[in-house]
């Protein structure tokens, strides 16, 4: 790992300031509020990014059987919990009984939007959470997108920049079909490549989030001459943020949101990152 950081920190300064100056802008934000340096997708975890610098976020929002809508990443409750089942067949007071195993209480939308109103530069992805599909029949899928576009905009700052993302096309097309002036994001576990960009642009979304390894410098160029914006994930370590940073997204994902701020305030004041 460090050689690898100690390659990437060498050929970033050898790129040097003036080539660093052509690139655009890139926006940093914190993954389910950083997941791998908090308890992620709590309350506590989005107030310490925060409190840090950040006003970019990412989060994940599934529904109880009851039609709450809560910030959990995964479809069980056993590995971010100490509860055990699938998280759509509990009501909400079941869930609400949990604690994070970072001993927190699990998070509702209401919630997070009650923490955010008030901030001024968001920038926030709202991921929906509606796979398996069993879990999300049509009719469900509807309901939840409807709840959720609802709640997200309703307490919306004006300076706020929110985005709906997802790798179920589902949920995308039917709000796109409502909300057409509402900003989408197609999510991909593939990288940037001539298919990912075909997807993008049949489905009529001007934004992917792609994975990083296999992505290259030229197919991001290619994916932007195209008119669509480029985030890239996972960013687990800094070599990952440091190798986004080179290959020219327009958006970086961080699990680890102060290390990378720390880091490129440090090593790479010239680089112009939003948080």
């Amino acid at each position: 790992m460090k050689r690898i950081l100690f390659l990437c920190l060498a050929a970033l300064s050898l790129v040097g300031t003036d080539a660093f100056a052509q690139y655009q802008t890139v926006r940093a934000f914190s993954h389910r509020g950083g997941r791998l340096e908090n308890d992620e997708n709590t309350l506590s975890a989005f107030q310490k990014s925060y409190e840090i610098g950040y006003t970019g976020f990412e989060t994940d929002i599934r529904m109880t059987k009851d039609g709450v809508l809560i910030i959990t990443h995964d479809q069980t409750l056993e590995r971010t919990t100490n509860g055990t089942g699938i998280v759509e067949e509990k009501t909400w007071e079941e869930i609400h009984s949990y604690d994070t195993k970072g001993g927190h209480k699990i998070l509702t939308l209401d919630e997070l939007m009650d923490f955010l109103k008030d901030k001024k530069g968001l920038y926030v992805e709202f991921e929906l959470k509606t796979k398996p599909e069993n879990l999300y029949p049509q009719e469900r899928l509807e309901a939840y997108c409807d709840k959720l576009y609802e709640r997200v905009m309703r307490d919306k700052p004006a300076d706020a920049e929110f985005v709906f993302t997802s790798s179920d096309y589902r949920g995308l097309r039917y709000l796109m079909g409502k909300h057409p002036e509402a900003n989408y994001l197609m999510i991909s576990s593939k990288p940037v490549c001539d298919e990912t960009i075909s997807m993008a642009k049949a489905l009529g979304i001007h934004r992917i989030g792609c994975k990083m390894p296999g992505t290259s410098k030229a197919m991001v160029e290619k994916a932007k001459k195209e008119g669509l914006i480029v985030s890239l994930w996972p960013t687990e370590k800094i070599e990952h943020f440091i190798l986004g940073i080179y290959l020219g997204a327009d958006f970086l994902c961080t699990d680890i949101p102060q290390e990378c701020m720390t880091t490129i305030r440090e090593h790479f004041p010239w680089c112009n990152v939003i948080y």
